[in-house]
């Protein structure tokens, strides 16, 4: 052991005395007891960023001086979350970088390797006539546990959790009441009465929710009555917003069983089991279990920038680096009931007597929790991200969460985001009720100065269909421009939080030059643009948004190309090319400019 740690040290002391500001890591070549240099690279990201922080520490760096942690092509997988902390900053002139070595693609991964799969099963919870075609395979284990799972991604596809429909295929339930907490569907052709960890998830409105079942009991009429596990089964059928419809428009709202190993039926599908973590697996055409590359996510974030408000964390940039692989998993522990964009409850119901001292009107109150991300920022300025790409995220993909300043993050791509892609600014949580105008005591708390431009933004919200493209609470000084938004179940971008008239710090927003596309695919009350409360001296303009899909579970065909939500106001919105200018207005306020938006817009030399 201590030739181990005067090894550790004498290669520490020669990677500070090269006065260099290059740190060089490889995945292939690479130890972590090396000097860091091209000849001598270290293993992992975790370690050069500890040796920048000593660059530093030391002023072994002229003034002027970047560290670039260069990364060689591979993969450098995070078996705990790479945390940035405010020692690690660099200066405007002189900035911290992690980077891709030039024509290289590193990957930080926080994803595992399923391996030791073997063909059939004796499970008679499968259908006899598929057991010789399905695989199994132990859970990875991480230290000494086992990994608990919600995604599972075959060859760099995200494969299906088991479910008694197609993928994005839903049935109409029958009945949804609140006194003995039940819903009513129709009686399901397998019998699931005994199945373990089923899942229903509900369509409802402009969020879905998760909800682990507790028992199904027969009722006349060929239906059965489903019962559900707390909390979510309280919050369920105690918060009014949304909830399920019943004779709606186009009739009920609607439902899909899920995660049962009597759903697995069609090949690309998957279940694992609990308490056993077995993972069973029916390929698809083609894939042998045993020659792909299939992965799990371990970690929930993979990269945290976290400062405090005395000691931010600056001047710190990713540059074409990938993010990949990161789970989502509290739903499998507690539900997952929202009030919208992904927000989960913690509490919410309906007043009897309507009205805080903010809001007259008011007829319900929801406290909620912020989801789950694979990178966060935090009390941090000039964080950015540049060329770098987010794939195989099981929940939402960058989240500028609090005090986040003078950021940008440009020509990056995210693509198979479970979530919300990029998320911004305060969406006051926990003890705040999230109706009650946000007026931080320090004015800083609001994120502000972030530009979110030449981004591709496709196949987002693919696993909470309530989440967004890209959405921004409470924030001021932002800029979204030029980027494309594809792909969607909900809306496309968001920007505003609160239901309010009142000023609350949010002012100055732009989105300007976006192409949002194929959205809404699943719920409704969604827009390509979609704003909330007053933000004074913000700008709509310039934007192309087509393709509003006809949402086929929906319950009536509320959907926009900008929607303008409770209270929006102090906007001018011009310029934008649409299908049609008739858009959403929900009680918007009276400083809004609305001019020359509709087909017969010119963009770009194109209508």
């Amino acid at each position: 052991m201590r030739e181990i740690l005067s090894a550790a040290a004498i290669a520490l002391f020669t990677s500070l005395s090269l006065h260099s500001g290059n740190i060089y890591v490889s995945a292939s070549t690479g130890s972590d007891l090396g000097s860091g240099d091209s000849a001598s690279p270290l293993l992992t990201v975790g370690e050069a960023v500890k040796r920048a922080r000593e660059l530093r520490r030391l002023n072994h760096l002229k003034a002027d001086e970047e560290i670039r942690i260069i990364l060689e092509e591979g993969v450098y997988p995070q078996t705990t979350t790479l945390f940035i902390r405010p020692e690690d900053s660099g200066s405007k002139s002189a900035p911290t970088v992690i980077a891709s070595a030039p024509g290289a693609k590193a990957i930080i991964s926080g994803g595992v390797k399923v391996t030791g799969w073997k063909k059939g099963t004796d499970d008679e919870r499968v259908r006899p006539e598929l057991r010789d075609h399905v695989w199994v395979a132990d859970a990875p284990l991480s230290a000494n546990r086992m990994i608990e799972t919600r995604q599972l991604y075959v060859n760099g596809k995200k494969a299906f959790r088991a479910s008694m429909l197609g993928p994005g295929t839903m049935e109409r339930m029958v009945d949804f009441n609140i006194e003995d907490k039940s819903i009513t569907v129709p009686a399901p052709e397998i019998d699931l009465s005994n199945a373990k960890n089923l899942e229903m998830t509900v369509h409802q409105r402009w969020a879905i929710a998760i909800l682990r079942v507790k028992n199904i009991i027969p009722v006349e009429g060929g239906n059965v009555k489903v019962f559900f596990h707390d909390p979510e089964s309280s919050l369920e059928f105690a918060h009014p917003w949304p909830q399920p419809v019943i004779d709606g428009e186009r009739g009920n709202s609607s439902y899909v069983f899920t995660n049962a190993l009597e759903l697995l039926d069609t090949p690309g599908e998957w279940h694992q089991d609990y308490p056993s973590g077995k993972i069973f697996y029916y390929p698809e055409s083609g894939v042998n279990p045993i020659s792909a590359e299939i992965v799990t996510p371990l970690l929930e974030t993979i990269v945290t920038v976290d400062g405090t408000r005395e000691r931010q964390v600056k001047n710190f940039r990713f540059e074409n680096v990938a993010f990949e692989y990161s789970s989502w998993t509290r739903p499998s522990r507690e539900g997952h009931v929202t009030l919208q964009g992904g927000f989960r409850l913690l509490d919410a119901y309906k007043l009897l007597i309507p009205g805080l001292p903010e809001k007259a009107e008011l007829e319900n109150q929801a406290w909620i929790a912020r989801p789950e991300a694979a990178i966060t920022v935090s009390h941090a300025t000039g964080i950015d991200f540049d060329g770098c790409t987010f794939n195989h995220l099981g929940a939402t993909g960058l989240d500028y969460v609090t005090s986040v300043s003078e950021s940008t993050v440009s020509d990056c791509k995210f693509e198979d985001i479970g979530g919300t892609a990029i998320q911004i600014g305060t969406f006051p949580d926990r003890g705040f009720e999230t109706h009650v105008p946000y007026i931080p005591l320090d004015s800083t708390e609001i994120c502000s100065g972030i530009t979110i431009s030449r981004n591709l933004i496709r196949n987002a919200t693919n696993e909470d269909w309530g989440c967004v493209g890209i959405g921004a609470g409470y924030v001021r000084d932002l800029t979204i421009s030029d980027n494309e938004v594809c792909e969607l179940n909900y809306s496309g971008i968001c920007v505003g939080w609160g239901w309010t008239p009142l000023e609350s710090g949010m002012r100055n927003n732009r989105i300007t030059g976006n192409y949002v596309h194929d959205f809404a695919a699943q719920l409704y009350d969604a827009g390509g643009i979609y704003t909330l409360s007053n933000q004074p001296g913000s700008i709509i303009s310039g934007n192309r948004i087509e393709n509003l899909i006809d949402a086929p579970y929906a319950t009536n065909h509320r959907g926009f190309y900008i929607y303008f939500d409770e209270a929006t106001d102090g906007y001018t919105v011009e310029n934008n090319l649409c299908p049609d200018a008739e858009f959403g207005y929900n009680r918007p306020g009276p400083s809004m400019v609305i001019r020359n938006n509709g087909p017969h817009v010119v963009l770009n030399n194109k209508k």
